[in-house]
């Protein structure tokens, strides 16, 4: 049974030949993979460049968007706040007019203000927080992803009505991702009634988080959230087992990333994870999972088939403004919807996408996933 979290946009199959037309004067456009390349969360870094990489390769082969081809340009962020300043600068000043990214929703949130004012389109794949979008008035910021006040209240109705616990235990990693959707999961079990008996932050980067698991196991919880990234909920889980901790883990998307196999080794298993929907399993994208398999690239992560999303939505915002003017694509992109993998996808006055489905899926030791049945 698929347990879905906002209405569906259908996936609908996208050839990369329908944008193809004809220019007068062709050129290469320049886009930004802006994420994190370094560091200990490399992985989501990789899953954008993948998509984008496919995307562009098969618009390419295709021809381009009025006679132009497209190049990527990776920057790397490190998924550090501090960095995305010095990334997006780095961006205007090679006169780049498209990025994809950023991929972590810290770096994001410091980054769009100088595309913004630049006039550089935006598109992340990736980032989550509220905090990219709200209140902002952004013309050059969008996103492919769903955003955690969607992802963190669904997560908790999802608890509150499938697993049922008596007691929660709500950690988080203290940084703007994972902090946020901690929050929206512990106020809605809240507002459900669920008893939410620990709220917690641990230190990222930390190697031991003995006296956490010291306090879930004293606190009663039946269940715990954890909001942050893999490699802290890999050593949870692991560090928990060993110390005889017997509750149920979930994560956001974060933490769906086949590396923590190797932290948390046999503890992983059962572990519930919400991320986008896996859109390799829908038929109409047969020939791009195929594109990206015959790269021996993986389709089916949490945001290569987003990030191929976001250029592929860059390259119709292009085509339908009919020239490579940044400007005149953000406001296409306003006021149509485009196709890709992960369906018509269209976005809202503020840059977020109207409608995204996630599901729940249970994560096996042995690295796979499954629907949550």
């Amino acid at each position: 049974m698929k347990f879905r979290f906002t209405p569906i946009a259908t996936a609908v199959g996208f050839t990369a030949g329908m944008l193809v037309s004809g220019g007068a004067f062709a050129d290469t456009i320049k886009i930004a993979i802006a994420g994190p390349f370094t560091g200990p969360v490399t992985q989501y870094g990789d899953m954008v460049k993948q998509g984008v990489d496919t995307a562009i390769e098969q618009l390419n082969a295709g021809g381009g968007i009025l006679g132009n081809t497209f190049e990527a340009v990776q920057i790397d962020d490190g998924c550090e706040p501090k960095q995305g300043p010095v990334v997006a600068n780095r961006v205007v000043n090679d006169e780049i007019h498209y990025v994809v990214g950023h991929v972590c929703s810290g770096a994001t949130i410091a980054a769009t203000d100088i595309y913004n004012n630049e006039g550089v389109v935006m598109v992340t794949p990736s980032a989550t927080s509220p905090a990219v979008t709200d209140g902002k008035n952004y013309e050059f910021i969008f996103r492919t992803i769903g955003r955690d006040d969607q992802q963190g209240p669904a997560a908790a109705k999802f608890i509150a009505e499938k697993i049922k616990p008596k007691k929660v235990a709500v950690l988080h990693d203290k940084q703007s991702y994972g902090q946020g959707i901690a929050s929206a999961v512990r106020n809605d079990l809240q507002k459900a009634g669920i008893d939410v008996v620990l709220f917690e932050g641990i230190n990222a980067g930390d190697s031991d988080y003995s006296a956490v698991i010291t306090k879930l196991k004293s606190s009663g919880a039946d269940f715990v959230y954890y909001g942050g990234y893999h490699p802290e909920m890999g050593l949870l889980l692991r560090q928990g087992s060993e110390q005889g901790l017997k509750v149920q883990f979930m994560g956001p998307e974060g933490v769906g990333n086949p590396d923590i196999n190797a932290i948390a080794g046999a503890a992983v298993e059962g572990m519930l994870v919400t991320l986008p929907a896996d859109f390799t399993k829908d038929a109409a994208n047969a020939d791009i999972v195929k594109a990206f398999k015959d790269k021996g690239r993986d389709p089916g992560g949490a945001f290569q088939m987003t990030a191929y999303s976001a250029m592929m939505a860059i390259a119709q915002g292009i085509k339908g403004a009919g020239k490579d003017d940044p400007s005149e694509v953000a406001k296409y992109l306003h006021s149509h919807s485009v196709k890709t993998p992960i369906g018509d996808i269209s976005w809202n006055k503020q840059g977020d996408l109207n409608d995204f489905k996630f599901d729940v899926f249970t994560w096996h030791k042995d690295g796979s996933k499954t629907v949550y049945q």
